[in-house]
């Protein structure tokens, strides 16, 4: 690894080689030589020392890189997260704004490596309700549903609200949807079983 030599050295070193020509070159008795040499030692082994050594610039170190690559690593899975996922139902398409939380990021994980088919079925007259064939991390508290919620329900169904109820449950997501009637009409509400297709 070749050294660059800092400007404060460089400077340092300039002002003192014209005493070590004077020693060298000039015939100097016993006193003055020792007084020089004396000198020279108490200024250039701390300017030496004081002296910053650089790697070269083209030679970047190793260790920095590793870092830069673990904050990247760091921020890349940090800022991972979709804002939607999608539903599919009978070939149309609705985005659903996602929570950030433990269930919603496992169900992003499952669906990264395959969308997610299941079936669903009218459950008192405001929601459809289906088993996702898996389980998610669930964080339940009291909620009063609203049209468009998405919900985990037990821990292993998936619940979407074309009504509401009030019940302790945990928040998935909405559904992006125009009028209530669409919303009813997108999920078949009262129609009986419908096959719900979740993917990224």
């Amino acid at each position: 690894m070749s050294v660059v030599l800092s400007d404060k050295c460089t400077k340092i070193l300039a002002f003192l080689a014209p005493f070590c020509t004077f020693v060298s070159v000039y015939n100097c008795n016993n006193m003055i030589r020792s007084f020089v040499i004396g000198l020279l030692s108490t200024l250039v082994l701390p300017a030496m020392l004081a002296c910053d050594k650089l790697p070269d610039p083209g030679q970047p170190r190793q260790e920095q890189n590793e870092g830069q690559e673990n904050q990247g690593n760091n921020n890349s899975e940090g800022t991972d997260m979709p804002e939607t996922i999608k539903i599919t139902v009978s070939g149309a398409t609705l985005p659903v704004r996602i929570e950030n939380n433990a269930a919603t990021r496992a169900l992003v994980a499952a669906l990264r490596e395959a969308p997610i088919t299941y079936e669903a079925h009218d459950y008192g007259g405001f929601e459809k309700v289906g088993a996702l064939g898996r389980s998610l991390p669930a964080s339940d508290t009291q909620i009063t549903t609203q049209a468009g919620d998405v919900i985990l329900y037990s821990g292993d169904q998936i619940v979407l609200f074309y009504g509401s109820n009030s019940w302790s449950y945990t928040r998935l997501g909405k559904m992006q949807y125009g009028s209530l009637d669409a919303l009813k009409s997108f999920l078949k509400a009262g129609e009986g079983n419908i096959s719900v297709t979740l993917s990224l």
